[in-house]
């Protein structure tokens, strides 16, 4: 074994025992992503690769929920690189979900607030998502009920309200993206969620609230005095 093979493998286990000695805090961003390309790349110096991809995307987020085919267009990152970056988003999204499901989501809204930003905020298109809850406010089931394009999502107030039935939900709050990055509510998101508090009202289906996610932040019909 060369000289510069043997540099590689002491600056990896040295990487390594720093990552296990301290779970990550203090360690800068472009070190996070080295460790995970560690994984993936055997016998190359990937310091320089991650840096590079924090440039491209701009931040260690960034990074984790970028599409796969953005990462294929960066020379050095195949299937096996990409799968191991799209796998601790994967992951990340997994545990910030198990916060929330089976939880009284109410008292949980900050684990709430995570979770939709982890699912949504990076998106590319609009998604519309519904958390269903029963009598106790406890999350039963979390689903996205709609994909749309970069700015419009067709949501049916007929099938939200079906699909709470279904479930035997008492109560739901509604969630969208909007991929501009702007989380302000557009007349039409304001328009539609006035149908679906008409129709669930109903049948004594409560709409707790509806957030917007954007990169940045959220807004809240309830807190907005729109609901």
């Amino acid at each position: 074994m060369g000289g510069d093979a043997l540099d590689l493998q002491g600056h990896r286990k040295r990487l390594r025992s720093r990552f296990l000695a301290s779970g990550g805090k203090g360690m800068p961003d472009y070190e996070m992503i080295e460790m995970l390309l560690m994984g993936a790349i055997q016998r190359r110096d990937v310091k320089p690769l991650a840096k590079h991809l924090l440039k491209v995307f701009g931040s260690y987020e960034a990074v984790l929920t970028a599409p796969k085919e953005r990462l294929y267009e960066i020379d050095g990152i195949g299937e096996s690189a990409a799968a191991m970056i799209k796998m601790v988003e994967a992951s990340a999204l997994r545990l910030s979900q198990a916060k929330i499901l089976g939880q009284p989501v109410l008292s949980n809204w900050r684990a709430l607030l995570d979770y939709c930003h982890a699912a949504m905020a990076h998106a590319k298109t609009e998604q519309f998502r519904i958390l269903f809850l029963d009598r106790k406010n406890t999350l039963i089931a979390d689903e996205v009920q709609q994909q749309g394009t970069i700015d419009h999502t067709p949501v049916y107030p007929r099938e939200v309200i079906k699909r709470a039935l279904e479930l035997h939900a008492s109560a739901v709050i509604l969630v969208h993206n909007h991929p501009s990055g702007d989380p302000t509510p557009s007349r039409g998101d304001i328009d539609m969620t006035k149908d679906i508090v008409e129709a669930a009202k109903k049948l004594g289906i409560s709409v707790h609230d509806h957030l917007v996610i954007g990169k940045k932040g959220h807004s809240s019909f309830k807190s907005l005095g729109l609901l």
